[in-house]
């Protein structure tokens, strides 16, 4: 069956199946949610071992082909998975099961299905881990640290969360249609938030905004945030320890975190 451009769709090759499920290394008692299983090469192989897959697809034909070759413990489901309730649906499917995700992400949506995912963690019955094929780059910017061009806003609000770590690379000839970038399986083990719940949406909004002007130190990347808080830069500063002449991709998690906080106990916490 030909890949659809529109779905960003490149598909696994057959001698790099085993390497990858070595890698998630399912376990019998898990249900595993396939995030874009194609033609099948790793659902298969996952249904094997695994007590459940529940495959989103969101090709239709890809999903009714899928369908009707596999066991009875695999679920297709045809649907974009970022619009899909996740968290509804492991709730119905896996109530008590311990669930992990695994996929060959589309190179065009692979940061806000992660960021979807980060969601989902963040909920009463989280993912234990997710196993993600996505464009190298991507991968980059998932396990960047502080001080480095690839470290910014999708870096920090998926460390924030999980512990990041790659796996490995693949060259463009493990897929088909072989596609013009390099990619990488990289996995996210779902961390318990390392910011508090209550200080979440301030933290993100403190991220975004001053990632955007990462450029600038972070006194003046930080100034329309602390104005929309009604704080002078200086107080918020101050209070998180930190020199506002560093450059904003040189913070730690931590640092960030602590800054977060002070705005959050602000007296009026900013809408960004």
């Amino acid at each position: 069956m030909r890949a659809r451009r529109r779905f960003g769709q490149h598909f696994l090759e057959a001698p790099l199946v085993a390497k990858v499920i070595e890698a998630v290394s399912p376990e019998p008692a898990e249900v595993l949610l396939e995030i874009g299983p194609g033609l099948g090469a790793l659902t298969l192989a996952l249904a094997a071992r695994a007590s459940r897959v529940i495959a989103v697809e969101v090709d239709r034909d890809l999903a009714a082909r899928l369908a009707r070759r596999s066991p009875s413990n695999v679920h297709v489901i045809t649907a974009d998975i970022l619009k899909v309730d996740v968290a509804a649906l492991l709730a119905a499917e896996a109530p008590a099961a311990r669930w992990r995700v695994v996929g060959n992400l589309p190179y065009n949506v692979s940061a806000p299905i992660v960021l979807r995912l980060l969601e989902v963690a963040r909920g009463p019955h989280p993912p234990h881990d997710a196993t993600l094929m996505v464009q190298r780059e991507v991968a980059d910017r998932l396990v960047a640290g502080p001080g480095g061009t690839t470290y910014g806003v999708l870096s920090v609000l998926t460390q924030v969360h999980a512990d990041v770590t790659r796996a490995f690379d693949l060259a463009p000839g493990a897929f088909r249609p072989v596609p013009k970038v390099r990619s990488s399986l990289v996995r996210l083990l779902f961390q318990p938030g390392r910011v508090p719940a209550e200080h979440l949406a301030t933290f993100t909004g403190l991220v975004r905004t001053i990632f955007r002007q990462r450029r600038k130190v972070l006194a003046n990347a930080l100034k329309p945030f602390a104005e929309a808080a009604g704080v002078p830069v200086a107080t918020a500063l101050g209070a998180a320890s930190l020199d506002g002449r560093r450059r904003p991709e040189t913070l730690q998690l931590t640092e960030l975190a602590r800054l977060a906080a002070f705005f959050a106990t602000a007296a009026r916490p900013p809408v960004l």
